[in-house]
C-alpha cells in the first residue's frame, strides 16, 4: 500500500504561527481531560486516541516527530488531516534524518513544521564554546530541543508524542494520555502500549517512511554527535549519550 496522498505539503518556518482559537481551557480543565481520559482511553486502539485528541482540541492540537520514522505522523494524517506536525531541527541531525522530515512534508496530509533553536550550531559555539554536547549535553539539549519545544507549543493545549512502554525502563509507565504539569498541557502518548512487532506492521501494513540508519545498527536515533550504533542484546537507547549517565534529552522529564 502507499502513503496517505497529500494536500498540504509545505515545510513551515518557525515564523508561521500555530491557528488559535477563543475560550482556551485552564491548566485545571486540562488535567482533569488528561486525568479522565487516561483511564477511558487505556487500551483502546491508537486511532480512537488520535481521534479523542484532535475532536478534543482542534486547532491547539499537534504532533511532535523525531522523525526516526513517522508512523504518529502518518497515524494522525489519517484521524486528522492537515495535523500540524513540529519537528525540532537541531542543526546537528544525520542527513538521514531529514531525508525522512522532508518525505512526510512531501507525501503526507500534515502540515510539517520544522523549528530551529534560537542559535546555529556556529552560534552556540561561539557563546558556550565548541561541542557543548560532549561537555554538558544537558545543557545542549536544552538550548536545540527543550527551549524550541517550548516555543513551538506555545499555542497549542496538547500534543501527541511517539513514546511508547518498550522502549526503556524510563518509559514503561508510559500512560496513554497525560498531563504534562511544567508544560500546563496534555500531552498524547496514542502508541505507548505498542510494541516493536506493532509498530514493524503499521509500517509493512502503510508504507510509512523509516530512517535509514535503522538498516545500519542504530536502535534510537538522535543527533549524531551524541548518537552511536547499538549492540547485540543492548536496549535500543543505550547508543544515545553512551558516555554520560544520560537517557533522555529532557523532552519527556
Amino acid at each position: 500500500m502507499t502513503i496517505l496522498a497529500a494536500t498540504s505539503l509545505n515545510l513551515v518556518s518557525l515564523g508561521a504561527p500555530a491557528v488559535t482559537e477563543a475560550g482556551r481551557r485552564t491548566p485545571d480543565e486540562l488535567k482533569a481531560l488528561a486525568l479522565d481520559a487516561a483511564a477511558t482511553l487505556e487500551g483502546a486502539p491508537a486511532e480512537q486516541i488520535a481521534k479523542w485528541a484532535t475532536d478534543t482540541f482542534g486547532a491547539r492540537f499537534c504532533v511532535t516527530s523525531s522523525m526516526a520514522d513517522a508512523v504518529v505522523a502518518h497515524l494522525f494524517s489519517r484521524v486528522a488531516p492537515g495535523v500540524d506536525v513540529v519537528f525540532l531541527d537541531t542543526g546537528l541531525h544525520f542527513p538521514e534524518t531529514l531525508k525522512v522530515r522532508d518525505t512526510v512534508a512531501a507525501t503526507m496530509d500534515v502540515n510539517v513544521r520544522s523549528i530551529r533553536p534560537r542559535m546555529t550550531v556556529g552560534q552556540q559555539d561561539g557563546e558556550f564554546g565548541p561541542r557543548l554536547f560532549a561537555r554538558n549535553p544537558d545543557e545542549c539539549c536544552f538550548l536545540r530541543k527543550v527551549e524550541p519545544l517550548e516555543r513551538a507549543l506555545a499555542d497549542y493545549d496538547a500534543w501527541a508524542t511517539g513514546l511508547r512502554r518498550d522502549e526503556s525502563p524510563t518509559r514503561a509507565n508510559t500512560p496513554v494520555v497525560a498531563f504534562d504539569a511544567k508544560k500546563g498541557k496534555v500531552k498524547v502518548n496514542p502508541i505507548a502500549a505498542w510494541t516493536q512487532a506493532d509498530v514493524d506492521r503499521y509500517i509493512s501494513r502503510w508504507n510509512v517512511p523509516v530512517n535509514e540508519l535503522f538498516k545500519k545498527g542504530y536502535g534510537s536515533i538522535g543527533c549524531w554527535p551524541c548518537t552511536r550504533r547499538t549492540k547485540a542484546g543492548e536496549d535500543p537507547r543505550a547508543g544515545r549519550w553512551a558516555m554520560f549517565e544520560k537517557t533522555e534529552c529532557g523532552l519527556h522529564v
